[in-house]
């Protein structure tokens, strides 16, 4: 088994932190939902704070350690979720995306949409100056990205 970095360690433990300790207080703001779902082992309930992006009533979030996040994998094995966005908790459907092209189309709405914080974050991903679609597409490979669908209670 692959040791997991010091980092991730550190963001799992605070978005564990996070999600058990403030859930019930949470409302879910325009940038961040909790993400409640199943343990693919466990079977027992999860929550966790993640980034999104509204998109044509769908919830776009990403994982920035790709297929090897455990939330990832949960969604991935269950794939009806719930999640608390703008003060609703809603059932979804989730839709798994490892396509290093519409990852990269992701990333680039995100750099329209938040410059500042995006820029951030890709300099953390090796990213300086002007960047460019192909900067993108590279480092979307082995990332991953999850549509959720709310699913609608008029139509189970």
């Amino acid at each position: 088994m692959a040791k997991i970095p010091l980092v991730w360690r550190l963001m799992r433990f605070m978005n564990r932190r996070v999600a058990v300790n403030n859930s019930p207080n949470l409302k879910g703001g325009e940038l961040v939902l909790v993400l409640y779902h199943v343990g693919r082992k466990s079977g027992f309930p999860r929550a966790t704070p993640l980034q999104y992006e509204e998109v044509d009533g769908d919830y776009y979030v990403a994982s920035a350690r790709g297929q090897q996040a455990d939330w990832f994998r949960n969604v991935v094995a269950h794939p009806q979720v719930e999640m608390l966005v703008k003060g609703q908790r809603l059932p979804a459907q989730a839709e798994p995306v490892t396509d290093p092209a519409e990852i990269a189309d992701f990333l680039e709405m995100r750099l329209i949409r938040h410059p500042r914080m995006m820029r951030a974050m890709l300099r953390m991903e090796g990213l300086h100056g002007r960047i460019t679609p192909e900067d993108l597409l590279r480092i979307s490979k082995g990332k991953a990205l999850v549509i959720l669908h709310p699913i609608s209670s008029e139509n189970p």
